[in-house]
């Protein structure tokens, strides 16, 4: 009822200019092509790359593929964005939510949309759940497939790892190695969903628990993918 309330209150005004926003959406036309979309992008992990490799799997991909089969990732942490991002996360402001979740579900392509049984999101552990008030990737997953009509299937973090601030992606890798359990079985086909992509370690940890579980296929996906550099 809640979630009905809110995309009915969302148009009106842009949340980004206050200009009158575009048809149902929470956004004027304007504001949503200047929005800092994930173009070009790795097509396996979506990390931001020059215009040049437009198209092309990235070198950390090639050298080390993950254990997803692609990422779909359609913007990119900065600006408006990151923006949103805070206010959701940390100020669990329900209306950032539904931007983000809208954002997402405009750029999942038809076939996207047709890919996964089920969507998985990236639990947070119940410790920094309780101090954070919420899970936010949960939150976005649980919304977004009940629009796709699939199941969520969640799992479960197995430690408080700590935090990934300052580490690179070997560093990472480590921090997060067997930090996920799933119930099995699992369907063929699986979508993980989490609200912002930074390395992918993260990502990479639950699709190696999905795997082991039954799933066949993993895709990665996020709402926003930390730009290079600034990891």
């Amino acid at each position: 009822m809640v979630d009905s309330v809110l995309r009915r209150a969302l148009p009106g005004r842009c949340i980004f200019c206050l200009a009158p926003a575009h048809a149902e959406r929470p956004w004027c036309q304007a504001c949503f092509e200047g929005l800092p979309w994930n173009l070009p992008a790795c097509p396996r992990c979506a990390e931001p790359q020059p215009d040049a490799w437009r198209g092309r799997t990235c070198g950390a991909c090639l050298r080390r593929p993950p254990a997803f089969v692609g990422a779909r990732v359609p913007l990119r942490y900065t600006d408006e964005v990151a923006w949103l991002v805070r206010r959701f996360k940390f100020q669990a402001s329900p209306r950032a939510g539904m931007v983000l979740l809208a954002l997402l579900d405009e750029a999942l392509s038809e076939e996207a949309r047709a890919w996964p049984q089920a969507l998985v999101p990236v639990p947070l552990h119940a410790h920094r759940a309780r101090g954070r008030g919420f899970d936010q990737a949960e939150w976005l997953a649980a919304r977004l497939a009940r629009r796709l009509g699939v199941p969520l299937l969640c799992g479960r973090r197995l430690r408080d790892t700590p935090s990934q601030r300052g580490l690179d992606r070997r560093e990472r890798r480590a921090n997060l190695r067997g930090g996920f359990r799933m119930a099995a079985p699992l369907p063929a086909r699986v979508a993980l969903l989490d609200d912002v992509m930074t390395t992918g370690a993260t990502l990479e940890a639950l699709a190696r628990a999905c795997l082991a579980t039954g799933a066949e296929e993993v895709e990665a996906w996020a709402v926003a993918r930390t730009p290079l550099g600034e990891v």
